[in-house]
């Protein structure tokens, strides 16, 4: 097709059709419109040419130029598109570098390749300004419901009309085995909006533990007036979940008010799920008491934290262990989903047997180093006791409660304790210099002999290796991979070295070494103080 012969306002007409049917703006279709022309002409006069093409707004006429622009003498790349001052100036008064000449050429002839060519590149951009459209209008919207029609299905995913757009519920996404026509209405959570290059750009989902705590932000007008928060969720899509509440208004009980009345509340939502067991459970600061709620219906009779470790051991009756975990471990899974705490559960059986067991070791440990009968060594497990430092360096007077200990014989006690302790520190220090462990190290405050020997065996002999350790290395901690916490262990963590302490020996080795200064190190806390400040602040302005 020739484009003199067009109708011009037929040009016009065709994009505003374009742009009326596919929500975008007329122009991004001119603009791809004069692109494609634009290829079309540098296919007929010269791919070098700059040849660019523009469209009246209000005709539709097209008019095509070719740019030239003025360079350096020695920066000419492309001689059809650029040119030097002096071939300039037969064009140009006084021709500058960055000056541009624009000379008009015919109208070219559209051959049906170009043709095919520029029906491409405009459906290319207009694919692109619909897709950036959709992107602008639901990238707020992210984390809220959006009622859909259900579109089609492509290999177990769900294409579901969401207005404007189109949004896309993975097979992962679905509760149970959901299963879907066309023309179904479908309720999920715009879980992300991204932009992509190519597909939907909304991801769906009715199986996100927000999903349930939106649902019920709908369902309770209190939780959506704040009155009551959901502090936690944990989900096993289609078959149970937990859902931790508190409420800010004393009158109000949180439980009761997401239950309803005669369970109003809660049906609508468990309808919604494909009939999700929903356990409603009363959050608490306290999270011992927040875990044993949690395990709700099992009943505990035992909570022991680990705040480092971030582990909770549970003691639970003998007859309660099954219904504590729950079918293939459900109810304890949630139950640590919910906390954000490992769980060990153990009988009360099984706890006591631990007891005894380690009673028992103490028992030994005293009668073997201390040359005690069984029934004096029993004496000091039982005083609470646990290992020979304590019984080496606590107060005279706490071994003085102890029936038949006078101060003789505590002091007797503590003098076989320290003698034990020092033949060890000797032994180990020996060790520790076997293993070429320099003096730098030996010498270093807050380093046993027993810390010695660990950190040699792992070949860390000089105060450099030392310093050049990271605190988890020698404390050790937890790291979640693909969502397991698996356990680091630390060349230290053998001693009840924390976290913080391992980190204070290590600036220490680096001060010491010249590594860093006070200053630096004055300038990073106050830096991280800082940023935790930052965090905090905008944590606060979130809730």
């Amino acid at each position: 097709m020739a484009i003199t012969s067009a109708n011009q306002l037929e040009l016009l007409q065709t994009a505003e059709a374009v742009a009326r049917e596919k929500m975008i703006d007329p122009s991004l279709v001119i603009e791809a419109m004069e692109e494609s022309l634009a290829r079309a002409a540098k296919s007929r006069y010269g791919a070098d040419l700059d040849i660019r093409v523009s469209i009246d707004r209000k005709t539709g006429k097209a008019t095509f130029t070719r740019i030239r622009t003025v360079v350096e003498d020695d920066e000419v790349e492309n001689e059809k598109a650029e040119l030097t001052v002096e071939q300039a100036k037969p064009y140009l008064d006084d021709p500058k570098v960055g000056d541009v000449i624009v000379d008009e050429v015919p109208p070219v002839e559209m051959g049906r390749i170009a043709a095919q060519s520029a029906k491409q590149v405009i459906l290319q951009k207009v694919r692109e300004a619909e897709r950036d459209r959709q992107y602008e209008e639901f990238k707020d919207r992210a984390g809220t419901i959006i009622n859909g029609t259900v579109k089609r299905e492509e290999y177990g995913n769900v294409i579901v009309d969401i207005g404007r757009g189109e949004g896309i519920l993975r097979r992962n996404e679905k509760i149970g085995r959901e299963a879907y026509r066309n023309g179904d209405r479908i309720r999920c959570y715009i879980k992300d909006v991204r932009r992509e290059t190519r597909g939907p750009q909304v991801f769906l989902s009715r199986t996100a533990p927000e999903f349930m705590a939106e649902l019920f932000k709908m369902e309770v007008p209190e939780i959506y007036d704040g009155i009551i928060e959901i502090k936690a969720v944990a989900r096993d899509p289609g078959s149970r979940a937990k859902i931790a509440v508190i409420s800010y208004d004393n009158g109000i009980d949180p439980v009761g008010a997401c239950v309803g009345m005669r369970g109003s509340r809660v049906q609508a939502v468990v309808n919604e799920l494909q009939g999700e067991k929903i356990d409603i459970i009363p959050w608490s600061e306290d999270m011992p008491t927040f875990l044993v709620n949690a395990l709700q219906p099992a009943e505990v009779t035992k909570v022991v934290l680990d705040e480092d470790a971030e582990r909770i051991e549970v003691v639970v009756p003998d007859e309660q262990l099954s219904l504590a975990i729950g079918r293939r471990g459900q109810n304890v899974r949630l139950a640590s989903q919910l906390t954000g705490l490992d769980i060990d559960i153990l009988t009360e059986e099984e706890e006591s047997k631990r007891r005894q067991a380690e009673f028992e070791e103490r028992t030994k440990l005293f009668m073997d180093t201390l040359d005690l009968d069984e029934f004096f060594a029993q004496l000091l497990v039982a005083e609470g006791f646990t290992s020979l430092e304590e019984v080496a360096y606590v107060e005279l007077d706490e071994l003085l409660v102890i029936d038949g200990v006078d101060e003789a014989t505590a002091e007797e006690l503590q003098a076989r304790a320290r003698d034990y302790l020092e033949e060890q520190n000797k032994k180990a220090l020996e060790k520790a210099r076997e293993l070429g462990v320099e003096d730098s190290l030996v010498e270093f405050d807050g380093l046993t002999p027993q810390m010695l020997v660990a950190l040699g065996e792992d070949g860390v002999k000089t105060l450099e290796d030392f310093a050049t350790c990271a605190d988890w290395e020698l404390a050790g901690g937890w790291t979640t991979i693909n969502g397991e916490r698996v356990k680091d262990e630390g060349l230290l963590e053998a001693f009840d070295v924390s976290l913080e302490e391992a980190q204070n020996m290590v600036m220490t080795a680096r001060l010491q070494l010249g590594w860093v200064t006070i200053e630096e190190l004055e300038a990073q806390a106050a830096a991280e103080a800082a940023e935790a400040e930052g965090d905090a602040e905008t944590e606060e302005a979130r809730a």
